[in-house]
């Protein structure tokens, strides 16, 4: 058997290397694929809250003088965890003297899983009484 013949396979040492990148790399790659699904559910929700805003809103426009008031509720079983609510508030204006007295504002928010994120919109609505 010849002494000088080095020794075939890998150390102990070249191993526990080896793991440590290879565990390294996993981690990077976990935290982006983590940050990707975040950033895909806050695009879901700038892109489906301002159109489920404007459909409530316009929904709020039809509604006659008295059936306007501060309400809430969800959209249904096709966009679940979304909610809105209404707030319907006179307007009171120095400038604008009587007309004021027919001007309701509208602000409606739209949540999404217990307020996580939230979208508003402010509308104005001349109403005759």
């Amino acid at each position: 058997m010849e002494k000088n013949k080095p020794d075939s396979g890998f150390t102990l040492l070249e191993i526990m290397v080896a793991i440590s990148i290879i565990a390294v790399a996993l981690i990077a790659v976990y935290r982006l694929y983590a940050q990707t699904l975040s950033m895909n559910q806050y695009q879901i929700f700038n892109t489906q809250a301002p159109m489920l805003a404007q459909k409530k809103m316009a929904e709020l426009f039809n509604l006659s003088s008295n059936e306007l008031v501060d309400d809430g509720g969800g959209f249904g079983d096709d966009f679940e965890g979304y909610t809105w609510k209404t707030a319907v508030e006179s307007v009171s204006s120095e400038m604008l003297g009587g007309m004021a007295e027919d001007l309701k504002r509208i602000d409606l928010t739209i949540s999404f899983n217990n307020d996580e994120r939230t979208y508003r919109l402010r509308a104005y609505r001349f109403v005759e009484d």
